[in-house]
């Protein structure tokens, strides 16, 4: 069974309710936005795109509940949400216009099932991920977000006239100023809910400003129900497989970051088997999306800052999370609510939980004994990648599109560089360390110092 810490705080349902609202909002606009660039460069109708959305959503609260409910055969059980892979975008966008969607949804359907087939094999890898390459490739999660944090503080559109105007970016500050007061001042509940506070003032801030429409919410239906094949039956075509097959890989390698922060949140020690059925979830997730003509789906990294940002680390308010997010997904008109939540408003609470997540893997790296030179060069080098890639994803644009794919991802880079040379510097000055570093447990030299 999984160890349970001694300082979770249990809520009640109706706070639990609260606390899921303030997860589906740090999670949404990030999620939709994977079927809006998909919809877009497809060509569907309004009506298409409307039911694309709201279908991506209810989805998402199903490979959610798939997530955090453990069983024996699948799910963590960890205070995870569950979105659509971003790094999807442009392989899904290429394979639909080059060959069918049907072909597209296809290729997710196979990546699903080489996912969950993989899970048992990949979970083994744990002795390649002991804190220094844990803490680093979480600190690298959290600090490749913040851009994506500033650009929606400035408006979201790099290429708009208003971007970065005095308006945007006082909205934007003070919803963080607002998120910040209340958890250096508020205590107790008000203190746990300090990012839903922060977005519906600065919503209604902005409201003020004329800065909200509400034609979104108008204009959606009022219901609708998930169908099979609702764009067009899949269809399995090699090279669209493999593509999706190595975007899985990229964000299997993500989620193991979320895995690793959430279980040092909650001071749970992530075994293999959780990896392994952790992997299975997001594998069936996968198959799901496919089959319902939306999208992959893999653990949001936005969330863990929430978790630590709020303090409250149990389930329950994720189980409310999902259950809104299906709701909001059979009710096109409701889910359209949180999408009139303006840009800046999201972009000043990404600042705070984004820098928390970053946090999270500062503190993971406490645990490393960085007077040993090696160690001190693993983390450097490889934050320093994974910040270069990040900052300047062009890099690599002369190389095939596959390695592109690979190579483009900071976060990617950061966790290949870390576990390698780590793995290196280990077997160089620690051969006997070799088979029992994993996870978030302390793999030391003997004096505690956490050394890899």
């Amino acid at each position: 069974m999984a160890q349970k810490p001694n300082d979770i705080v249990e809520v009640s349902q109706p706070q639990a309710a609260v606390l899921g609202i303030q997860h589906l909002l740090a999670m949404y606009s990030g999620s939709v936005l994977v079927p809006l660039l998909i919809g877009s460069a497809m060509g569907f109708s309004a009506k298409q795109m409307t039911y694309l959305v709201s279908i991506d959503i209810f989805m998402c609260g199903v490979a959610t509940l798939l997530q955090v409910h453990a069983n024996r055969f699948f799910g963590i059980g960890l205070p995870v949400i569950l979105g659509c892979a971003i790094q999807a975008v442009e392989p899904l966008k290429l394979i639909g216009q080059r060959f069918t969607i049907g072909t597209m949804y296809g290729s997710i359907i196979a990546a699903g099932l080489f996912v969950f087939l993989i899970a048992g094999a990949f979970a083994k890898l744990k002795r390649l991920f002991p804190p220094l390459v844990t803490g680093t490739v979480i600190t690298v999660i959290g600090l490749s977000l913040i851009p994506v944090a500033f650009q929606n503080l400035g408006g979201g559109d790099l290429s708009a006239k208003t971007f970065g105007d005095a308006k945007n970016l006082t909205l934007g500050f003070l919803t963080a100023l607002i998120i910040l007061a209340i958890n250096v001042w508020a205590k107790g509940f008000l203190h746990s809910i300090a990012v839903l506070v922060g977005l519906v003032v600065g919503t209604l801030v902005a409201g003020a400003l004329g800065m909200v429409s509400l034609t979104p919410v108008l204009t959606a239906d009022w219901f609708h129900f998930p169908q099979f094949n609702y764009f067009e039956t899949p269809h399995f075509e090699w090279s669209s497989i493999l593509t999706m097959i190595l975007v899985s890989l990229v964000s299997m390698v993500e989620s193991t970051g979320v895995y690793f922060a959430l279980g040092d949140i909650t001071e749970r020690k992530i075994q293999a088997d959780d990896l392994k059925k952790g992997y299975r979830a997001e594998g069936l997730a996968i198959i799901l999306g496919g089959l319902f003509n939306t999208f992959p789906y893999t653990a949001f990294s936005q969330n863990v800052g929430l978790v630590q940002l709020s303090g409250i680390k149990t389930n329950r308010p994720i189980y409310w999370a999902a259950g809104f997010l299906i709701l909001l997904g059979l009710l096109p008109k409701v889910g359209a609510l949180a999408t009139i939540i303006p840009a800046p408003v999201l972009g000043g609470a990404m600042i705070v939980m984004f820098g928390m997540v970053a946090m999270q893997g500062v503190r993971m790296l406490q645990q490393v004994d960085f007077t040993q030179d090696h160690n001190l060069l693993v983390a450097a080098v490889s934050i320093g990648l994974g910040l270069g890639v990040t900052v300047t994803p062009t890099i690599f644009q002369a190389l095939p599109k596959t390695l592109q794919l690979l190579l483009g991802n900071g976060i990617v880079i950061a966790t290949i560089s870390s576990v390698l040379l780590n793995t290196i510097f280990q077997h160089q000055r620690h051969p006997e360390l070799a088979e029992t570093a994993g996870l978030n447990e302390d793999a030391d030299d003997g004096k505690g110092h956490g050394n890899a």
